[in-house]
């Protein structure tokens, strides 16, 4: 587009992404190796940048440059200089940005201020909390942060509740009552599901496997060949250490991702790897050419459960896979676990009994965990739940849905670190990610069978055969070039050609652990 609004635009955007850039490179080194007490100092930078970056997306340079942009643009429409997609994606790119100006034009930059700070000292009290399993040490923080998130949602003055105005920016047009429609059936027929398996475990005669772990070193050596495999390049990409694992972009040709030891548990950081590579695969597939490049709305993820369902494809259908263990079985053996087949392997990776940890946690159970984290956050937010029932309130579902009880906060109320950083609404696209992966890998077999791949799981041939890469491809040309040109229920729908669905979930569950 030759228009110099346009171009200026987008140095501008490009600026604002640079500074965006800088607030995630802090972020990165305070979860992996910024020393605690630098902590303090950590949150005045946050802070500042924080205020900087609402100024940048709000003064009246950028506002009068969008509009100017705009009347370009729509005069060059109307002399026909677009085909249909270059006009198509001209305006979603306007619409994106003129709808966050909004948004952000409605926040005191007090507030601003005053959330960053908030979430850098929740960050700092909940890793305390945890590590002494005490939520009295958390509790005062957590309710400052729904303090300013519900004042937040009152400030955006949105046609929604609180909780769906905070849920807008991971998983856009979503609306309490589309999730309930959506989750009911999991709230119907996972429980059921849970207790099957719990049963038939319990009458299995299979014997217990004893308690092992693999050394951090052994640990370390099979994420590395698993992101090898999975097609890495460590000129663009970085792995370290934190308390709780993510996945970051900190710029155009720079992607980052933690893992974490846990002792006792000897699949966590493995898993967890195939986890954030999820992530990041998605990250590195998304659209960044012309207009589209990196610091542009289309260029940025359709939701975050769009998001997870691309993690989720990595860790659960394919490394969870059987055909998964039956090629890597052997390793695992020579890295000194207990296998002796891919059958024991597979038994091991896909534990079926509920726990008390998200993280680590079976497909199974899994939604049953998000669905107590939603439904505590949205009672946090809109129905009069203190916070000092939290705990209590945390381990009474548990018990109801899950069969466990925490014995301590940590392991309870205090295990993720979401609501440290007033990450309200974020949850639930967790389980979202679920029911978009699984409708997507029906897409996915359905098109590979339709290209010759003659088999009854197609997606199982390309694991066994060790050409994931091909899962990739068909990922890459299928879902990650969308960007934001689409909501993930429009995705879903695009891609699959059916309305997103709980139905292929429970499909892939009942089939894989009956």
């Amino acid at each position: 587009m030759a228009a110099a609004a346009w171009q200026r635009l987008g140095e501008y955007l490009r600026d604002t992404q640079l500074l965006g850039s800088i607030q995630s490179t802090l972020y990165w080194d305070q979860n992996t190796t910024m020393p605690s007490r630098g902590s303090s100092w950590r949150g005045e930078q946050l802070s500042l940048l924080a205020c900087q970056l609402h100024a940048r997306q709000t003064n009246s340079y950028y506002v009068d440059l969008l509009k100017e942009a705009r009347n370009e643009f729509e005069k060059d429409r109307l002399s026909g200089d677009f085909d249909s997609t270059e006009e198509f994606e001209l305006s979603r790119n306007l619409d994106l940005l003129e709808q966050d100006l909004g948004r952000q034009q409605n926040l005191d930059p007090a507030l601003i201020k005053a959330l960053a700070s908030a979430k850098s000292k929740g960050y700092e009290l909940w890793q305390e909390a945890k590590a002494k399993a005490d939520f009295s040490l958390f509790s005062k923080a957590l309710s400052d942060l729904i303090q300013l998130r519900q004042e937040q949602a009152r400030q955006l003055s949105e046609p929604r509740g609180c909780w769906e105005t905070l849920a807008q920016p991971f998983e856009p047009d979503l609306t309490l009552i589309r999730l309930e429609e959506l989750f009911k059936p999991l709230r119907n027929c996972l429980p059921a599901l849970v207790d099957q398996v719990r049963s038939r475990h319990c009458s299995s005669s299979q014997k217990p496997m004893k308690i092992w772990d693999l050394d951090t070193a052994s640990q370390n050596l099979l994420c590395n060949q698993l992101l090898k495999d999975w097609g890495r390049d460590e000129s663009i990409s970085c792995v370290a250490q934190s308390p709780h694992p993510f996945s970051i972009t900190v710029g155009p040709r720079d992607f980052r991702l933690t893992t974490r030891l846990v002792p006792g548990q000897p699949f966590s950081s493995f898993l967890a790897t195939a986890h954030e590579w999820g992530h990041s695969l998605y990250e590195q597939g998304l659209p960044d050419q012309s207009h589209q490049w990196f610091s542009w709305p289309l260029g940025k993820a359709t939701s975050m459960a769009v998001h997870e369902s691309q993690s989720l494809f990595w860790e659960n259908r394919v490394a969870r896979s059987k055909e998964f263990s039956e090629r890597w079985w052997r390793r695992f053996s020579g890295a000194g676990a207990p296998v002796n087949s891919a059958s024991e392997l597979w038994h091991l990776i896909n534990p079926v009994t509920p726990g008390l940890n998200r993280v680590e946690a079976d497909e199974l159970s899994y939604g049953l965990h998000i669905l107590i984290r939603t439904d505590l956050e949205i009672a946090l937010l809109e129905q009069g739940l203190e916070v000092e029932a939290l705990p209590n309130e945390w381990n009474r579902r548990c018990g109801e849905l899950l069969g466990v009880t925490p014995s301590n906060d940590g392991e309870g109320c205090l295990q993720d670190v979401h609501w440290s950083e007033g990450l309200f609404g974020y949850f639930p696209s967790y389980l979202l990610g679920h029911l978009i992966s699984a409708q997507l890998a029906e897409a996915m077999a359905r098109d590979l069978k339709s290209q010759g791949l003659e088999a009854s799981d197609p997606i199982g041939r390309l694991i066994s055969n060790g050409d994931e890469l091909k899962l990739l491809d068909w990922l890459r040309q299928n879902v990650h070039v969308h960007g934001r040109q689409v909501n993930s229920e429009q995705l879903v729908e695009k891609v699959s050609g059916e309305k997103l669905s709980s139905a292929p979930f429970l499909r892939y569950l009942e089939a894989k652990f009956q």
